[in-house]
């Protein structure tokens, strides 16, 4: 069976897709998947294993190239499944042929996206991240999953590395908006002094900003690196602490212990909790379909909790027994 998945961006949302390529293959050992992906954020993709990776302009606003791409594969596939729900990826996945799944009208950001798919599927746009994506690959395919399934997956992307038990920290700071960012790490680092410490940077302008977090601290800022870095580097830590990014959702695919913050984003459809994955949130109730971009309270939550909570993990059996 050739199976195309389309989500073509960014880089959390496709961390949070990359489980449904190991519950495809569980099932359908003889699965051909191809993934369509923005070229901006091929580059995880890249990492997963046994996966054809098609990649689209589309961000650099390069159409035409795009579609002369996709009618390459034109009729190639038995099903395709489009995991993004807009009508920019429904379009991708038309043209790609028309045995496509998607969500329902009801159940995703873009309603319209429905009217382009042969197969509808209502899942809860607030269910859980994770339970939303397998359920939409199992209800195409016929397969099913359960939690624990979830909990016993295997690393998502490929490493180098292999993986060690540690008590050092990463912390991610930074995140695609503002509203999603913490601001006081440095307090947290400070918490947690008999620690190493290293905080992850993307760029220059994130260095730079690493680099006033780390200020009077004892934490070290690690020179920008490549996912795929990262990734082997994420295998010697003990613990990922950070906003609601691609990193901390990097760490929880790789199975690395996490604390994922939350202020105006739902923690429980953005984070899947596991032994050694948790979430602190502010306590508000959020619907994921009416995002307050201007809410921070995400500085609300108390850098002495996810110091305790850090401390409580790094502690436990579960990594060290």
């Amino acid at each position: 069976m050739k199976i195309a998945i389309i989500r073509l961006s960014a880089l959390g949302d496709i961390v949070h897709t990359s489980i449904v390529v190991q519950f495809i293959k569980k099932h359908f050992k003889d699965a051909k998947i191809s993934w369509f992906v923005d070229e901006k954020f091929s580059s995880i993709v890249h990492l997963l294993d046994g996966v054809d990776v098609i990649t689209l302009p589309l961000k650099d606003k390069k159409f035409i190239k795009s579609f002369k791409i996709l009618r390459e594969f034109s009729n190639h596939f038995d099903l395709i499944i489009d995991f993004q729900g807009l009508i920019k990826s429904a379009l991708v996945a038309k043209v790609l042929g028309s045995n496509i799944a998607g969500f329902d009208k009801n159940s995703i950001k873009e309603p319209l996206a429905s009217i382009f798919y042969k197969s509808k599927f209502k899942i809860d746009y607030n269910e859980n991240i994770i339970r939303r994506n397998l359920a939409l690959a199992s209800a195409a395919l016929g397969f099913s999953f359960n939690d624990n399934d979830i909990k016993q997956k295997s690393a998502c992307f490929i490493s180098n590395v292999k993986p060690k038990p540690s008590k050092t920290i990463l912390i991610a700071p930074f995140a695609s908006e503002m509203s999603k960012c913490y601001d006081k790490f440095n307090e947290v680092i400070n918490l947690l002094k008999d620690y190493e410490i290293n905080i992850i940077s993307a760029n220059a302008k994130e260095y730079e900003l690493a680099s006033k977090i780390a200020y009077n601290t004892h934490a070290k800022v690690l020179s920008p690196m490549s996912l795929s870095k990262v990734i082997d580097f994420m295998q010697s830590v003990g613990l990922v602490i950070g906003n609601d990014s691609g990193i901390t959702h990097l760490a929880w695919a790789q199975n690395r212990a996490s604390i994922t913050l939350f202020g105006n984003r739902p923690s429980h459809r953005n984070s899947f909790i596991t032994p050694i994955n948790h979430t602190i949130d502010t306590g508000k109730k959020i619907d994921a379909r009416n995002i307050d971009k201007s809410d921070y309270c995400i500085n609300e939550i108390s850098p002495i909790n996810i110091a305790n909570l850090a401390k409580n993990i790094l502690n436990s059996e579960l990594l060290n027994g």
